[in-house]
């Protein structure tokens, strides 16, 4: 059985307070214990968060990561400096990091590496925009995002990696794909990795991102290849956040 993962991602969201109200909801409510959480707040927060999770359910995560461990890289953050703040997951290629700073196939994979060398979980994150779902290549898009880094690894490092699939035309938009729609995609994504290796492929966590929230993450989540979502927006509320935990429990 794959250990579900709900992972909300904050963006350039949140506060300290809101960083300390989580851990307080979390420490008071009963969290389900079958369920990996963690949230994934801008890098600011990090430390506030790493001392308000403490003695709950909630990890810590980073939205990215250089692919060198230091240097002349002003505004940069490696791997190493995250580990510093028991941070046990990253963000790699999110579609925004994708077509807003121009990050490239290669450039993710790079980060990919940095991650798993400091032994911090890489979430790849893969997607098609609206013109290549209604052209017909959603699986050509997401597959060739998957390959260009899963078929590179070595089979130890294969296991480390989740993926997120997350359609770039339901990130932030209200617009959601159907159950059917996203297993569809999860399905093909898992036989793709049944070609390098049928164990890793039925143990490969998959989480489904593009406007999961309290309504939908259950009808979601009841898929056979979704083993958790990626949470934008939902994941800034608390209520809802913790609403798409149970449906994932």
């Amino acid at each position: 059985m794959r250990t579900p993962l709900i992972a909300g991602n904050w963006k350039m969201n949140g506060s300290v307070a809101l960083i300390n109200e989580f851990g307080q909801a979390f420490s008071a409510a009963v969290s389900p214990s079958s369920v990996d959480v963690v949230i994934i707040p801008p890098f600011p927060y990090l430390d506030a968060a790493r001392h308000a999770f403490e003695g709950t359910v909630l990890s810590l995560g980073a939205q990215t990561l250089n692919p060198i461990h230091s240097g002349a890289h002003t505004g940069e953050v490696s791997g190493r400096m995250l580990k510093e703040f028991a941070v046990s997951h990253v963000l790699v290629g999110h579609s925004e990091r994708r077509q807003l700073y121009k990050e490239s196939d290669e450039q993710i994979f790079a980060r990919l590496l940095a991650a798993l060398s400091v032994d911090i979980t890489p979430i790849l994150c893969v997607g098609e925009s609206l013109e290549e779902r209604d052209a017909g290549r959603t699986m050509d898009v997401v597959l060739r995002q998957v390959g260009h880094a899963m078929s590179r690894l070595e089979p130890e490092q294969r296991k480390q990696v989740v993926i997120a699939y997350e359609p770039v035309w339901a990130i932030g938009t209200g617009r959601t794909a159907t159950p059917e729609q996203a297993q569809d995609v999860m399905a093909g994504i898992r036989a793709y990795q049944a070609g390098f290796d049928k164990g890793l492929a039925e143990q490969l966590r998959l989480l489904y991102g593009g406007s999961m929230n309290a309504s939908n993450a259950a009808e979601l989540l009841a898929q056979p290849d979704i083993d958790g979502g990626l949470v934008g927006g939902a994941s800034l509320k608390i209520d809802d956040f913790y609403a798409i935990c149970q449906s994932a429990g």
